[in-house]
């Protein structure tokens, strides 16, 4: 299949030959928008992008990301206004607060039902995210454009089974999304194919990992570290996801 400006990426993250394509996708993206929100573009001047995250926010992970990034300027724009419209919020559900009233048994059972408007205004801010949502939108298309091309591409299909497999979180969402988007048969062949690649990728982790074990035993000092320098960062990729051992990713000068 001839290449398309939308397929470069998928196409570019198996090349990479990474733990989890989907993973380098993701870290792309997580940066490119880093560099959008805080970058030399200045889009945090910008009344309609600052409504947005006026409105979203961000969530503690990526509050982390915006400090370390290190635009202390456009961290404190994208403050100042985001904190006049939580103070304002705040301001609202402090007047509507009523505290629920509970019975005898209820309070025994210590429930973790959310039971006040305060308590549900906290929960959605931290739920909320500017980063995090155009992330899952972009990702989403990308979940798309992945099995497009798995229908599509033969030269893509020997590249996934060629691949390390994927980490288990983005793992989880390809099987959601094969059920969805593929016929029966395809559905079948596919699983064939990722299971398979999966279990055999596991387990080069597993022996990679317990070699570096091996290798501080004395009897193996002058054994060949084989693929285990670097074994744990890419196990912990490989059962949640991201890069441990990524450095900080800072603003371009």
């Amino acid at each position: 299949m001839k290449e398309q400006l939308y397929t470069i990426p998928l196409n570019d993250a198996f090349a990479a030959d990474d733990e989890c394509p989907f993973c380098f996708i993701e870290q792309k993206l997580e940066q490119d928008l880093l560099d959008f929100t805080l970058g030399s573009g200045s889009s945090y001047m910008e009344s309609d992008i600052r409504d947005l995250t006026d409105r979203e926010g961000f969530c503690r992970y990526h509050f982390l990301k915006m400090f370390q990034y290190g635009n202390t300027l456009g961290n404190a724009w994208i403050l100042k206004t985001h904190f006049q419209k939580i103070n304002s919020e705040f301001s609202s559900e402090v007047k509507k607060f009523k505290p629920a009233k509970l019975s005898f048994v209820d309070r025994l059972k210590r429930s973790r039902e959310v039971n006040n408007t305060m308590t549900a205004w906290t929960y959605e801010k931290q739920r909320s995210c500017y980063i995090c949502r155009q992330y899952e939108d972009t990702y989403a298309r990308y979940l798309d454009t992945f099995f497009y091309m798995y229908k599509k591409d033969a030269d893509f299909v020997k590249k996934l089974e060629k691949s390390k497999g994927f980490c288990l979180i983005h793992f989880g969402d390809l099987c959601q999304s094969a059920v969805e988007k593929l016929n029966q048969k395809q559905c079948d062949e596919f699983f064939a194919t990722v299971f398979p690649l999966m279990e055999a990728n596991l387990k080069r982790i597993e022996e990679d990992v317990s070699w570096m074990v091996e290798k501080f035993d004395y009897r193996n000092a002058d054994a060949d570290w084989k693929n285990s320098k670097d074994a744990p960062q890419r196990a912990m990729q490989k059962l949640k996801g991201g890069y441990p051992a990524a450095p900080v990713y800072q603003q371009k000068k």
